[in-house]
């Protein structure tokens, strides 16, 4: 299988996956070889959100959106023109991937598959009904790709290379086991916004989607701000208001209220609009329904903090940051996770 066959079809399970639209579209005709697999995968999404009480069937249909407007061919050459993987050796490459957000680990499998390796998934059990579905898609229009994919729910064996995805603990404990192989292992990372205090009424609405999509649980979703000294929160909370829907979700309720109460019994300083606290904190990670901030008053010496915590950030959003705001859940192929490059990884196996 060369590269550009295997190129071609990740292209059509692009196309395959435009079909799970947001319902507005209902011209969209499903061809007799895909309606197994459709109505399969529309079946697991069910599946998944009773399994995962954080999922919903929008932010599922969101992140099938997202993977289906990637893999298409000028982005797949684009990725994958600085690499030479026409020569890469059938190495067997484990996947141990979170379950955070719905399809979280879609990224290292395609790049396995896409280097022409073989991949050995190991998923989370918080994640485990969708990825199944899509690669008996791939086997069914490339049988190739039957001995290319196992999922395994037991102790990993005979893999000659692994990437493994948890938290800081896990990750220890992952270093450790799996020191012995080439390996590339992931922690935590959470994502900032640097506020200037000039933004637009569109920009900060953007911003709650960097905050809010997939109710926060995301490395990429925004847990802090950076805000001006002395800075008015009140557009902000006026641009984050169209989220207080996140309240008829019973989990986003739950953590809400107690995180609240939790700060109150501690006498913390702090601001919240009936579904979104702010707390002033240096930490990164900020607990559900919760966003820390910090203020500032040098640019130049915020830039060089956030330098020296590099390695705790998986984005920084804003006008003076690379990530624009609403964009942090649109990362295009070639936005690696950790700033690791994967391809790299499995180019040199």
């Amino acid at each position: 299988m060369t590269i550009e066959e295997r190129k071609s079809y990740f292209v059509q399970l692009g196309k395959f996956l435009s079909l799970f639209g947001d319902g507005t579209n209902n011209s969209i005709t499903i061809s007799p070889q895909n309606e197994r697999f459709f109505n399969e995968l529309n079946d697991k999404i069910d599946q998944s959100i009773h399994y995962n009480g954080w999922f919903t069937r929008k932010n599922v249909i969101f992140s099938l959106q997202q993977w289906s407007k990637a893999l298409t061919k000028s982005n797949l050459d684009k990725w994958l023109e600085p690499y030479d993987l026409d020569q890469t050796g059938q190495k067997t490459v484990a996947i141990i991937m979170a379950g955070n957000i719905p399809l979280v680990g879609f990224h290292d499998f395609l790049s396995v598959l896409i280097s022409g390796h073989k991949v050995l998934v190991k998923q989370s059990s918080n994640d485990k009904q969708l990825l199944p579905v899509i690669a008996g898609f791939l086997m069914n229009i490339a049988p190739e790709f039957e001995d290319r994919i196992t999922f395994t729910e037991d102790r990993l064996n005979d893999f000659d290379a692994v990437i493994a995805t948890g938290s800081n603990n896990t990750a220890r404990y992952f270093e450790y086991y799996f020191s012995g192989k080439p390996n590339i292992i992931r922690k935590n990372r959470n994502s900032v916004a640097i506020l200037t205090g000039k933004e637009s009424k569109e920009e900060l609405e953007a911003l709650g989607q960097d905050i809010f999509r997939y109710f926060g649980l995301g490395c990429r979703n925004v847990s802090k701000l950076y805000v001006p000294k002395e800075y008015d929160f009140d557009d902000f909370f006026k641009a984050m208001y169209p989220w207080n829907t996140l309240m008829n979700s019973a989990k986003y309720a739950n953590n809400y209220d107690y995180n609240k109460a939790v700060y109150l019994m501690s006498e913390f300083k702090l601001l919240e609009n009936g579904f979104l606290i702010l707390k002033k904190d240096e930490s990164f990670g900020s607990p559900i329904a919760t966003l820390f901030y910090e203020e500032y008053e040098d640019k130049k010496q915020l830039q060089e903090k956030l330098q020296q915590n590099k390695e705790n950030l998986q984005c920084v959003v804003g006008t003076v940051a690379k990530v624009h705001f609403g964009q942090t859940q649109h990362p295009e192929l070639w936005d690696y996770a950790d700033g690791v490059d994967t391809l790299k990884f499995l180019e040199k196996l």
